[in-house]
């Protein structure tokens, strides 16, 4: 059973930036596509980013395009998530999770395992 474990997430100001890792365990992690949602309090779970096994191909949602960027270590079974210039309305907690074998998808629908999620606030 594949296990995801998120961290790196915290308060920061507006403009600041954050890291988040996502480790992965159980099975062939480079196998498949990796994704980044997120959730605000009230609001449906959201596509960030995603990433093709490989690294070679990346898919970002508008909101955060420019800003943010994903990149995977295969070798080291993890997934990050760079995130510059935060705005506050990138608080929310966010989640990694286990997609398809190719398919850089945007809907919560098509991945199949999550983490349990990082908090992520930035302040005005």
């Amino acid at each position: 059973q594949v296990q995801l474990v998120e961290s790196g997430g915290g308060l920061v100001q507006a403009g600041g930036s954050l890291r988040l890792s996502c480790a992965a365990s159980g099975r062939t992690f480079s196998s498949y596509v990796m994704g980044w949602f997120r959730q605000a309090p009230g609001k449906e779970r959201e596509f960030v980013a995603a990433i093709r096994p490989s690294g070679s191909s990346t898919y970002y949602a508008d909101s955060v395009k420019g800003r943010f960027t994903i990149s995977r270590d295969n070798a080291k079974n993890t997934v990050y998530l760079q995130m510059n210039s935060l705005k506050p309305e990138d608080t929310a907690v966010y989640y990694c999770a286990v997609g398809s074998r190719f398919m850089l998808t945007t809907s919560p629908w098509d991945y199949n395992v999550w983490g349990q999620g990082t908090q992520v606030t930035v302040a005005s």
